[in-house]
């Protein structure tokens, strides 16, 4: 049997652009498999700028310490390809096996017959076949891009539709306004089913959000900071809707947005019919919930071995100034609880805002050592990010790697160890995930 590598560069000469937002051609994939798509079990549906991962990861880990299996579909991947698709059994689902994503890829290929293609449409797919064909309770399935012709919209009754956190980002797809963008978000919301809006940071957002919600006739419509509400109280998360208050613990996951994820992971699941899971499986979930590179704290593995000792290592892939925002605040929060010079070292993609993202570190980060991210054409050269850096006021310097960025260092005098940020791009962190040895599993 081929490997999935082979199958997937196959899959790059089926269509002349990586991006194609469009539903017919999946549509069409997805009859000559018979089908897939209409013999899952039920789906959550999630759409939004930021925090879908998160979003996700609670809401899998919460139905996995109920004694539920939950199929989980995400992108991008960190390392390998088959971090976007997850199994579901009882005890925790696993990442597919390279045999049946070979077999998989195999058959949509086959059935696909060489007809134009993006390589994200037939590997969703692939996906929703093998979804179909392992038994689960439920389906966590993230939107790739957009929502309304995303290739995950082939959807037509979803036990909810969640809509996290919106904000600009991918301009040329989705629009160079938050209106534009929540429009596409939007587009995952369906007549007759639960639709979770999750507490905006823009209320233009929130406003159209919530009108196209009663436009389709979603029912009911779940609103952020309306219908259902969280905080943090004395470290603990507060979780309140119609149905009464959970005082449950703070998330296992870094940073203040953590609660605004779970709070919405809640709400989706209550609206979605899992409602009966119980308080233990809320408080147990949310103390385990895991999600490689959004705010990682790596205190094992090859790099931290680099630094200067006593130093902290964080990694996180956000990349855009709304992700920069939000990291920013978690990286102000950890210093309120122990001081330390913050460093940056970063990458980014030409496609990104450096600029609105870097700015939002201006006056909390002491430097920023940019580095290249290997293997990315579109990447920003090394230089170039440390240019902008230095142009909204952070001091800057570039590095060959991430490794040498953390060897050096060692060389400057500090009057406490340092914290070390490594941010910017989720194919970074990737890549810093590789070297150092840790994985996601």
């Amino acid at each position: 049997m081929e490997s999935s590598d082979a199958l997937m560069a196959r899959f790059l000469a089926l269509h002349p652009r990586t991006i194609d937002l469009s539903l017919g051609r999946i549509e069409r994939l997805l009859a000559a498999l018979g089908h897939p798509e209409r013999r899952l079990p039920p789906v959550i549906h999630v759409a939004g700028t930021n925090g879908k991962g998160s979003t996700i990861a609670t809401m899998r880990a919460i139905l996995e310490a109920g004694g539920l299996s939950a199929h989980v579909y995400t992108s991008p991947h960190l390392v390998r390809f088959h971090e976007r698709i997850r199994l579901g059994r009882v005890g925790g689902g696993r990442f597919v096996g390279e045999d049946r994503l070979a077999d998989a890829f195999a058959r949509c290929e086959a059935a696909n017959a060489g007809e134009p293609i993006t390589v994200f449409e037939i590997t969703t797919a692939a996906a929703l076949l093998l979804f179909a064909e392992s038994p689960a309770d439920v389906l966590l399935l993230e939107v790739g891009l957009g929502g309304r012709v995303d290739a995950t919209n082939v959807i037509d009754q979803p036990a909810a539709a969640v809509v996290t956190p919106i904000g600009r980002d991918h301009a040329e797809y989705l629009g160079d306004t938050l209106e534009a963008v929540a429009i596409e978000k939007a587009g995952i919301f369906k007549r007759g089913c639960p639709a979770v809006i999750a507490p905006q940071d823009y209320p233009e957002a929130d406003r159209v959000l919530c009108a196209r919600a009663e436009a389709v006739r979603a029912a009911p419509i779940l609103v952020g900071n309306q219908d259902f509400s969280v905080h943090e109280e004395r470290g603990r998360l507060v979780y309140q809707d119609e149905e009464g208050l959970l005082d449950l613990p703070r998330p296992r996951l870094a940073g203040r947005h953590q609660i605004v994820n779970a709070g919405t992971a809640i709400a989706a699941l209550r609206a979605a019919g899992f409602a009966d899971l119980g308080t233990t499986a809320f408080e147990v979930g949310l103390t385990q919930v895991d999600w490689p590179g959004r705010l990682q704290r790596l205190s094992r593995g090859r790099l931290p071995g680099l630094m200067p000792v006593g130093s902290e290592l964080w990694l996180d892939g956000g990349h855009n100034v709304d992700g920069g925002r939000i990291l920013a605040a978690a990286m102000a929060d950890l210093q309120e609880r122990g001081d330390a010079p913050l460093v940056l070292v970063t990458g980014l993609l030409g496609t990104k805002d450096a600029e609105g993202f870097l700015r939002n570190f201006v006056g909390l980060a002491r430097s920023v050592v940019a580095v290249p991210i290997s293997g990315q054409l579109a990447a920003r050269p090394a230089d170039e990010v440390a240019a902008i850096a230095a142009a909204v006021g952070l001091p800057a310097e570039t590095a060959p790697s991430v490794e040498a960025a953390l060897v050096a260092l060692q060389d400057r005098v500090w009057e406490r160890p340092p914290r070390v940020l490594i941010c910017g791009s989720l194919y970074l962190a990737g890549a810093v995930l590789t070297a150092n040895g840790t994985p996601p599993v």
